[in-house]
């Protein structure tokens, strides 16, 4: 079995000058970042939890790697089944559903790629590799609940 390893920094960047003294006494707003990486990303709580909903929650974080890493191997398996893909854009929806106590999961969540291909005669084909997809993309399979596709493939 082969191994990835990754690393990433999340810095905390909003205390404004007490800390955490009380709840609302700090800022939620952080930076992720990673060594080689571009760019950095912008973080912060969602809104619901004092965050800053101009910046990327871990929420939309986990919702946006979902749906990325089921993208790059459905994209994949098009290429190595001869489908010409020219557009591929997913609206993925998530729902978390928090408890009395504060905590929370993921109890849904559902992926709506609108697909463009070259040949008509593939749509059936290009639909169906999104089932694979799933059962290929690594973050999918650390998931425990079912991940929903609803794909709409059109001709160019």
């Amino acid at each position: 079995m082969k191994k990835h390893n990754y690393k990433i920094n999340i810095e905390w960047t909003g205390n404004e000058g007490s800390g955490t003294l009380n709840y609302k006494a700090y800022n939620r707003s952080h930076e992720i970042i990673a060594d080689g990486k571009y760019d950095k990303i912008n973080g912060s709580s969602d809104p619901s939890f004092l965050g800053d909903q101009t910046k990327y929650n871990p929420e939309d974080l986990f919702l946006s790697s979902l749906s990325a890493c089921h993208m790059l191997f459905y994209l994949h398996l098009c290429s190595v089944n001869k489908i010409i893909v020219t557009e591929y854009l997913d609206t993925a929806t998530g729902v978390m559903e928090e408890t009395d106590q504060g905590s929370g999961k993921f109890t849904k969540v559902t992926l709506n790629p609108k697909v463009k291909i070259t040949d008509g005669a593939m749509i059936e084909k290009a639909n169906k590799l999104h089932i694979e997809a799933n059962k290929l993309c690594f973050i999918a399979n650390s998931c425990n609940f079912t991940i929903l596709h609803k794909p709409m493939t059109t001709i160019e």
